[in-house]
């Protein structure tokens, strides 16, 4: 498909624009430690780190949302997690490149995840990448999180645009249902936490990237 050259592009956060695997990976690991288990090593978890602390709880102890206790290991994975949020992570190799280029050639961007702000507020304040985003949407900035398209309608309204006027990047099934939802196109980031599992051609997203910099081909910046 092609598509107009958007005012804004919107990203997710974590496998979109930093790679964030290896401290979420210790924070599960370093649990699993605790309690006497082996560790798998951060790395193990990469490919569940999309799904967040439901996810990677799963893979470390085979619990779920279901599970007993499965609240209170939720909210010890959150604070081990703050802890070290930032110790590895780092923006993706391209990324910084990438939004140059946005602005170079007039276009807004910012973004919006569905890590709360706990989380997302610190974690973009410590890149000096961030401090030219228009917006920082989390997943408790508005009652919904993706793939709802409520956080990126409001992101569009923060920003003085329409949603049609935006593009949104994310690496995971809900962020391309979350753009559908909300008019704008979609673009799948294959470099991102995607795993094996998923086949990205069944997502239906306008565009996909297998780098952060392949962004700039799709919208004619290249």
């Amino acid at each position: 498909m092609k598509a107009g050259r958007p005012r804004f592009v919107l990203f997710d956060l974590d496998g979109t624009l930093i790679d964030s695997a290896l401290d979420l990976g210790a924070a599960v690991d370093e649990m699993r430690h605790t309690r006497g288990l082996p560790r798998l090593g951060a790395e193990h978890y990469r490919h569940m780190c999309g799904a967040g602390a439901r996810g990677l709880l799963k893979l470390a102890f085979d619990l779920t949302p279901q599970s007993a206790g499965y609240e209170a290991m939720k909210e010890e994975f959150f604070q081990q997690y703050e802890g070290m949020m930032t110790l590895r992570t780092c923006v993706f190799e391209g990324v910084s490149d990438t939004i140059s280029a946005l602005l170079t050639a007039g276009l807004g961007w910012g973004v919006v995840t569905n890590k709360s702000e706990r989380f997302a507020h610190p974690i973009t304040t410590h890149f000096e990448l961030f401090k030219t985003a228009g917006v920082v949407i989390c997943g408790d900035t508005t009652p919904y999180a993706k793939p709802h398209p409520e956080p990126l309608f409001e992101a569009a309204k923060r920003l003085g645009g329409s949603p049609e006027a935006c593009w949104y990047v994310g690496d995971d099934l809900r962020d391309i249902q979350a753009a559908k939802a909300a008019g704008m196109v979609s673009v799948a980031a294959t470099y991102g936490y995607v795993g094996e599992s998923n086949d990205v051609g069944e997502w239906g997203a306008h565009y996909e990237i297998n780098t952060p910099l392949s962004l700039l081909n799709c919208l004619a910046l290249a």
